[in-house]
């Protein structure tokens, strides 16, 4: 013990304030446990309030009013070109994270919980130091670590140069519209923040090191998302890698190897997208004796246990579907065993969303997944052509489709692509986990005219029955 040093007690330590950790630590001390919060940030929230989530669904929206307002033209609507205020757009990003952030402090104290901003590093199995405050020893009858994630750098060029070369985070910062933009990787991050940027005026160009979009996702739902990629991005492209970077005050000079782009290229930024590694380096967990799997992931049952049995953990450092709500289920779970009470993660479906434009939603089991298991399913398709709003809102490319067992008939999949995808996929996700037939889904009435009732007509489709669309022969 540090002369001075002041220890503290507690029944429950969470490390991490992010969706997964200020979950856990609310449903914990809703169900009377003594709680301390600890996260290297002065407000909860994590990377996905802070510098992930929020920020870029808040650009993300200015983004599609852009493309909106284009558009209305050719349904007899014209608007002056955009005039952009990037201060004003970013001040826009802090009040909506500020006032969320605000909120999540407004719950912590109600809910009397200890938040300390500090990094906790673990000393045993039973104690952890708070480093960034005087001396601080946390005694701790269990703890969850909710410590989250970083993205990956590309080798020999780290994140910074001058700005030139971004993460994520940087993208989000918004300090200019680069004319040019490089973005490294075509998953999810980096198609969303090539469309804001590609709205607000940058020319993009994306390299990729497969032969395809969103690698896992369906991809009839990517199809039209490409499609409208091929127009708003200036190049794609694929089976390519990037061998060098080299940033200096005027750009950064880029040597691209193999598939569609080898050679070299110049640009104004690059975005490096290509993953994430767990925050597992630092947390004292070699001391604490917490197992670790061959790729850094902290090893959990479906209690959300480590190998400690009273240490949890939860969230991106447990690998899986790295997600937000994602978290916070795992966290309640942890929180809920944690208190005794009977509960396991075990889930049918996770639901996940691309928010690009069109968007993109999944959850359960994708055709691909299916075939590959030997399993015998239908694969039932609604183009939106054929819906009434769809074509009132001028998003006729999207697409709803839906997995089915063909012996039981029960939804198992289900996959949207279209502009509120995001709030669609709901239906979908509480089919797969009611065990839904399609017959509950076709016979469930949906409004018309609207997008939900895509997900109605796709079921009615396996039953022979669609109203918009003709019968299989």
């Amino acid at each position: 013990m540090v002369m001075g040093e002041f220890t503290q007690e507690t029944d429950l330590l969470v490390i991490g304030a992010g969706p997964g950790g200020y979950a856990a630590a609310f449903r914990a001390a809703d169900l009377g446990l003594d709680v301390m919060m600890v996260d290297i940030a002065e407000r909860p929230g994590g990377v996905c309030l802070h510098r992930g989530c929020i920020p870029s669904k808040t650009y993300l929206h200015l983004a599609e009013l852009i493309h909106d307002a284009r558009k209305a033209g050719s349904m007899g609507v014209n608007f002056d070109p955009p005039r952009l205020d990037l201060a004003a757009m970013r001040a826009w990003k802090g009040q909506v994270v500020d006032q969320l952030a605000q909120g999540l402090v407004t719950l912590t104290e109600k809910r009397g919980i200890q938040y300390i901003q500090g990094r906790a590093v673990f000393e045993d199995d039973r104690h952890a130091r708070i480093k960034g405050r005087d001396a601080l020893r946390v005694t701790f009858k269990n703890a969850v670590i909710a410590a989250g994630s970083h993205a990956i750098a590309l080798p020999g060029a780290d994140f910074g140069q001058g700005g030139r070369i971004m993460s994520s985070t940087g993208a989000l910062n918004l300090t200019e519209i680069p004319e040019t933009l490089l973005i490294v990787g075509g998953g999810y991050v980096g198609l969303e923040l090539g469309m804001v940027y590609a709205a607000l005026g940058s020319r993009i160009t994306l390299v990729e090191v497969g032969d395809r979009l969103l690698p896992g996702v369906d991809v009839d739902l990517v199809a039209p998302l490409k499609k409208r990629l091929n127009d708003t991005f200036e190049t794609l492209l694929f089976n390519s890698r990037v061998t060098r970077l080299d940033a200096s005050e005027r750009g950064v000079d880029i040597q691209i190897a193999g598939g569609d782009g080898a050679g070299s290229l110049a640009v104004d930024r690059v975005l490096v997208a290509i993953g994430r590694r767990p925050n597992t380096a630092t947390l004292g967990l070699e001391t604490a004796g917490v197992q670790l799997d061959e790729h850094g992931f902290i090893v959990v049952d479906d209690r959300r246990r480590t190998s400690i049995p009273h240490i949890y953990a939860i969230g991106d450092i447990v690998g899986g579907v790295m997600l937000a709500h994602k978290a916070m289920f795992e966290g309640k779970v942890a929180a809920e065993v944690i208190a005794g009470h009977p509960s396991a993660f075990d889930v049918q479906a996770i639901p996940a969303v691309v928010y690009t434009d069109p968007q993109i939603a999944w959850a359960g089991m994708t055709e691909e997944a299916a075939r590959q298991q030997g399993l015998a399913v239908a694969i039932e398709k609604f183009p939106w052509k054929f819906s009434g709003r769809a074509l009132t809102t001028g998003t006729p490319a999207g697409l709803t489709k839906m997995i089915i067992d063909a012996g039981t008939r029960r939804v198992v999949g289900v996959g949207i692509t279209g502009r509120g995808a995001e709030a669609l996929i709901a239906e979908g996700v509480l089919a797969i986990e009611m065990g839904a037939l399609a017959e509950d889904v076709a016979l469930s009435m949906h409004a018309h005219p609207t997008l939900s009732e895509t997900e109605g007509e796709t079921a009615e489709i396996f039953l022979g029955a669609a109203t918009h669309i003709l019968p299989k022969k």
